[in-house]
């Protein structure tokens, strides 16, 4: 059912696959999610220049080196926020983060 958005998302680099291939039914972590909307506001032409020190999260350093950059950018645009302290990258996002996410997508990079 989603892979005509999975084909799309892949086509203009939105997401990239994992070692193991596409994993459509994996659980997607935070640090993901944000790696994927920041590729899709660049493909959009989006201002991504906002960039935040994520040294006041406890778990900074576990955030992939695939995903530094759009988690920086993800936090700096407020769409990531921490949980009491911690980023939490590797973290499963759950349904409620994921819309809180996009609703601030939306509002703070999209318009």
């Amino acid at each position: 059912w989603y892979a005509g958005a999975a084909s799309w998302a892949a086509s203009v680099g939105v997401v990239t696959g994992t070692d193991e291939g596409f994993e459509g039914e994996a659980n997607v972590t935070r640090e993901a999610v944000a790696t994927m909307l920041y590729r899709y506001a660049k493909a959009q032409g989006c201002d991504v220049a906002a960039r935040a020190d994520l040294s006041a999260f406890a778990d900074a350093a576990s955030v992939s080196d695939w995903a530094l950059e759009a988690m920086r950018w993800a936090v700096g645009t407020g769409l990531v926020n921490g949980m009491d302290g911690f980023l939490a990258p590797q973290a499963p996002a759950t349904r409620a983060q994921l819309a809180a996410i996009i609703e601030r997508f939306v509002e703070n990079v999209a318009n």
